[in-house]
């Protein structure tokens, strides 16, 4: 699937990247989430999504009934959700992040209690990062939750002179054990950037292939064979070709949630900068 695509990124990089392509359909090769942000980015074009049971479960951990609840709980608390949750989660807050700028977003808050969801371990590490007070959901991501801090000290073990990088989506045990803790986006510029040439690598293995390909001379090992997201593999090239063939699969988003969620994402945008 890499091999075939125009454009290879994180999830939001990838929507920003279908809103400035003259190209009026996008072919979005991930999971609903992903495909809901680049339609909340660029309307007026086609999104198509060749899995349509794609789904992220740690998107699917919160709904937005559960979120309203939480914000009655704590009626002063900012929301700041993850890039990846729904659509309908993205327009009941006030401000979206990544793993990449999650930090940076809670520092620029006013007020001291921010309702942070829906991961748990990007909550605690933002938490430690910030010293904020954040109510946290407990949602997380199987593949990087499953992770185990033994499973990072054997791998170092074997590999003593390889760095660890590690996604914030991974339990605090685990992170303690990493050099690096990077969104996958800081792991291709650290990676590139880097004298070094091994690399433990505790995130999904698609990032490995990738890295693989960018960096030919370089070694990448993955901590556990438990890294990969059943989700994000289940897009074929059959399914790709029966997408564009039958223009299938179109994901919308309702005009009223894609505008608040509109909000929340170019609030983050303008922080980010």
């Amino acid at each position: 699937m890499q091999e075939i695509a125009d454009i290879l990124g994180d999830s939001f990089a990838l929507s920003q990247q279908a809103a400035l392509t003259g190209a009026k359909t996008i072919v979005f090769c991930g999971v609903r989430f992903m495909a809901e942000s680049a339609a909340i980015l660029c309307p007026q074009k086609t999104i198509l999504l060749p899995e349509i049971d794609a789904t992220c479960p740690l998107a699917d951990t919160i709904n937005v009934e559960d979120l309203r609840s939480l914000k009655k709980q704590h009626p002063r608390a900012t929301v700041v959700c993850y890039i990846n949750t729904t659509a309908e989660i993205k327009a009941e807050s006030d401000v979206c992040c990544t793993s990449a700028n999650a930090v940076k977003i809670v520092n620029s808050l006013n007020g001291n209690d921010v309702i942070f969801v829906p991961d748990i371990n990007l909550g605690r590490f933002v938490v430690e990062k910030t010293n904020r007070h954040c109510i946290l959901w407990d949602g997380n991501c199987p593949t990087h939750h499953r992770l185990t801090r033994e499973d990072i000290l054997e791998t170092k073990s074997k590999y003593p002179d390889a760095e660890v990088l590690a996604h914030p989506e991974c339990v605090t045990e685990v992170l303690a054990e990493c050099e690096h803790i990077l969104g996958t986006g800081g792991m291709l510029k650290y990676v590139r950037q880097s004298l070094n040439k091994k690399f433990i690598i505790a995130t999904e293995v698609g990032l490995l292939e990738r890295l693989e390909r960018e960096n030919p001379e370089k070694e990448f090992i993955l901590p556990s064979p438990g890294l990969i997201c059943p989700n994000m593999k289940l897009t074929t090239l059959e399914s790709v070709y029966e997408a564009l063939k039958y223009n299938q699969h179109v994901v919308e988003v309702p005009p009223e949630i894609a505008g608040k969620a509109h909000h929340s994402l170019s609030r983050m945008l303008q922080v980010a900068k």
